[in-house]
């Protein structure tokens, strides 16, 4: 099952081929699936390190991530890049618009 962790509580290591590295840093939060590392959310939501490539956990990943919004854990998050990609039209772009963001120009944005 997802679970959503500010990054202060849990330590996401991992480094992703873009030069963003997770870590623990104030503001971020980190998504969990069944224990394993899936999301790394900086600060704000701008960029996004993705850890899994199976699409169902993606999916739960997305579902955890819009519920924490939802549920104001966070007011508002603008995502815009997934491991140094556009976000549109990825698999976990399409999975959180699916989970209630909704696409602008710069990426995807939801606000509780």
């Amino acid at each position: 099952s997802p679970t959503v962790a500010e990054s202060g509580s849990v330590d996401a290591r991992g480094e992703r081929p873009t030069g963003h590295r997770a870590g623990r840093k104030a503001g971020a939060l980190v998504v969990l699936v069944d224990g394993e590392l899936v999301l790394y959310v900086e600060r704000g939501g701008k960029t996004v390190l993705l850890f899994d490539d199976d699409e169902a956990v993606i999916r739960a990943a997305a579902e955890s991530l819009g519920g924490i919004v939802r549920r104001g854990g966070v007011a508002k998050l603008a995502i815009e890049k997934v491991n140094g990609g556009f976000i549109l039209g990825t698999p976990l772009g399409t999975a959180l618009q699916e989970h209630g963001f909704s696409a602008t120009p710069r990426g995807l944005r939801m606000r509780s």
